[in-house]
């Protein structure tokens, strides 16, 4: 696994002060991203109020910023940068970002603007939906993983709430109640190499509450598959699943 350029994480920036250098239209860029975040946007003469700066077309005050403490971002310049700031889809109160670290902002562009068209405008009702039913489904599902197996299946690919899906952010709890019928979904390996799998196989696995094997299924295989989700070793490929999604993996030799 290749090492991450950076850590993403998201800032909360609300009456907080950010410092502002530069003039044009890169610096005009960064502060409406700034104020929609709602940082407080101060000049380098306040860099006292602040722990963040953006700095657009001069080199000795991103230097002047980093040698009193401050984080810095360098329009153009990421070999200065100490963070990026990414390519923004806003479905508030969920936002994805996209980013490469500084190496290509027209890539992290185009990639957003794919998802833009990809991600339906009411998934950000959907999230404050979800947020809205915590308490109703804490006492519906008391137990944890009970409760992350019936999230988990609404939100599933095809689910009850699919985020992919057009959603108005009614009905939640019901959707999540109602549930998914307890299945079984088979794969026979083609390979040692879990990076054959197909799409819809790691996905099964990903979201697998229980995962049965036989004998010479490897385990860079069964790593695909949740951490809590159960193991269990069995010499014939189960019919029924008692409760969830349960994904058996058969080796090449075998019958699935």
């Amino acid at each position: 696994m290749s090492d991450w350029p950076a850590l993403p994480i998201f800032v909360r920036l609300s009456a907080h002060a950010v410092v502002l250098v530069g003039e044009g239209e890169a610096a005009d860029a960064k502060r409406r991203l700034l104020e929609r975040a709602g940082a407080t946007i101060v000049g380098e003469d306040r860099a006292g109020e602040a722990r963040l700066a953006v700095v657009a077309d001069d080199e000795p005050a991103a230097h002047r910023l980093k040698a009193r403490g401050l984080l810095v971002n360098v329009v153009d310049r990421p070999e200065l940068c100490d963070f990026t700031l990414p390519a923004i889809v806003d479905r508030a109160p969920m936002l994805i970002a996209v980013g490469t670290g500084g190496v290509s902002a027209g890539l992290a562009a185009a990639v957003r603007q794919r998802l833009e068209a990809i991600l339906p405008a009411g998934l950000g009702r959907l999230a404050d939906a979800l947020h809205a039913a915590r308490d109703a489904l804490r006492a519906r599902f008391p137990e944890t993983a009970q409760r992350r197996r019936a999230i988990g299946a609404a939100l599933a690919a095809g689910g009850a709430l699919d985020p992919l899906g057009d959603h108005d952010g009614t009905d939640v709890m019901e959707r999540i109640a109602a549930g998914a019928p307890p299945r079984v979904e088979h794969i026979r390996l083609r390979s040692f190499d879990p990076d054959d799998l197909s799409l819809r196989e790691a996905r099964w696995l990903a979201q697998a509450d229980r995962v049965t094997h036989r004998v010479g299924v490897p385990l860079a295989v069964l790593d695909r598959a949740r951490a809590d989700a159960v193991r269990e070793r069995i010499d014939a490929a189960p019919t029924a699943s008692v409760e969830g999604l349960t994904v058996d993996v058969a080796p090449m030799e075998s019958a699935a």
